[in-house]
């Protein structure tokens, strides 16, 4: 599918505030410690963010993630149970094909016989 230039230009004129937007971004010191939450934490935190989502709503002491932690590790954890592991793991839409074969048994403009045969692939 071709992208248009005037759709390319107004993602393109999304994109870059945002991004200037997370250029200004920081983690403030006192998140990250040395002893704290790391990488597996991390990936099972990712993992039931939806669960914990849904139940953080209802119960101010669960939060879907862990502060303060040892960084980027934790976040890289946080990130793969998400996208490898959790939510993102689901798959889209599954395309199937149908192969549909239809005969046709005619006597001058009148159909006769008609067998239609359907095949799911996929």
């Amino acid at each position: 599918m071709m992208m248009t230039r005037a759709r390319a230009l107004s993602v393109l004129g999304l994109a870059l505030p945002m991004l200037a937007l997370s250029a200004c971004a920081r983690q403030s010191a006192a998140a990250i410690v040395a002893g704290g939450p790391g990488f597996f934490h991390g990936l099972w935190d990712g993992f039931v963010f939806p669960f914990a989502w849904v139940v953080s709503l209802f119960v101010p002491e669960v939060a879907v993630y862990a502060v303060p932690n040892n960084g980027g590790w934790y976040d890289f954890g946080y990130f793969l149970g998400i996208v490898v592991f959790g939510v993102g793991a689901r798959g889209g839409s599954k395309v199937v094909y149908r192969t549909r074969t239809i005969r046709e048994t005619r006597r001058g403009n009148v159909v006769e016989a008609r067998v239609i045969r359907e095949e799911d692939e996929g």
